[in-house]
């Protein structure tokens, strides 16, 4: 084996050791390498996506408001074009459907003539993980998570709820809750199974969770329903906030058994100091009523 042909392997094994996702494309955006931490970071192992472009079902990147980022505004394709290095926050898609925040850094390869024969794409995971394990850990304690997606179970919901009205009470602080409800659930259960129910159930799930800010709770109300805390939020940010994870719900996708998308619908009220936890959700789940009978996949607060 040529001294070059060990660099190459040895440059390889330090990628595959980085958390971060790496991969290279040529001008065309077939993707050359891909690296451990991109497997790790999207489902998608070496061998499905290697020789395949980038946006040929894939990663597919949208930006906050469900814009196809590899139909128009591609950092990658930018940089190919113009050789200039680009960031960006973005929502990849993960082989189970459901959206991640990453940030990517995107950079042009260049031949020793200075053309540009490539791109190399570094994504990393934009989750607040020390946060997010923070959290998870004291609600397992107490019993608090929904079994099936990992986010808050109605008991926990209520909580907080029941905390941000004394806080509005005793200091104005301003919050709202979002009513989300999965569009056409029941005939997504009878053609395709509980099991495929509840793969979308979750796909929804981890796409709210990752859409939503730090300092607000999403969890599961019951069924295909879920709730969203949303702190620090007049009308508008309330609207704002429940129009992205409406967006990017959209553009989440099953792979399995068939390319399967879903939507949602969503209802939201902003809290009033002599409100109820009952009757907080019931103007919530009203507007929520409104979205439907209007068509679905909309927002109404």
């Amino acid at each position: 084996m040529s001294i070059m042909a060990n660099e190459t392997d040895i440059f390889r094994d330090l990628l595959d050791c980085l958390v971060d996702g790496v991969y290279f494309t040529d001008t065309e955006r077939r993707i050359a390498f891909w690296n451990k931490g991109a497997e790790t970071l999207s489902g998608f192992s070496r061998e499905e996506v290697v020789g395949k472009r980038c946006l040929d079902n894939l990663l597919m990147h949208v930006d906050a408001s469900g814009k196809e980022l590899c139909k128009n505004g591609c950092p990658l394709s930018e940089t190919l074009q113009d050789g200039m290095p680009r960031e960006a926050d973005v929502f990849l898609h993960h082989k189970n459907g459901h959206r991640v925040p990453v940030r990517v850094r995107v950079a042009p390869m260049k031949n020793e003539a200075g053309a540009i024969v490539g791109a190399v794409e570094i994504f990393s995971d934009n989750t607040a993980n020390v946060q997010l394990s923070q959290r998870l850990a004291q609600m397992e304690r107490l019993a608090l998570l929904d079994s099936l997606t990992g986010l808050a179970n109605r008991r926990y919901l209520e909580s907080i709820v029941r905390s941000r009205l004394e806080e509005l009470r005793r200091n104005n602080w301003p919050f709202g809750i979002l009513f989300i409800d999965i569009d056409n659930f029941k005939s997504i259960n009878d053609k395709y199974g509980h099991e495929i129910g509840d793969q979308v159930i979750k796909m929804t799930s981890r796409t709210l969770d990752a859409t939503s800010r730090a300092f607000d709770v999403v969890g599961r109300w019951g069924g295909e329903e879920f709730v969203a805390v949303i702190a620090n939020a007049e009308t508008n940010e309330l609207f704002d906030v429940g129009e992205r994870m409406r967006s990017l719900v959209e553009h989440s996708m099953l792979s399995a058994p068939e390319y399967l998308f879903v939507t949602v619908s969503v209802g939201g009220a902003q809290a009033v100091p002599d409100d109820t936890i009952e009757s907080l959700v019931k103007r919530a789940d009203d507007k929520l009523y409104q979205a439907k009978h209007s068509g679905k996949n909309c927002v109404f607060i």
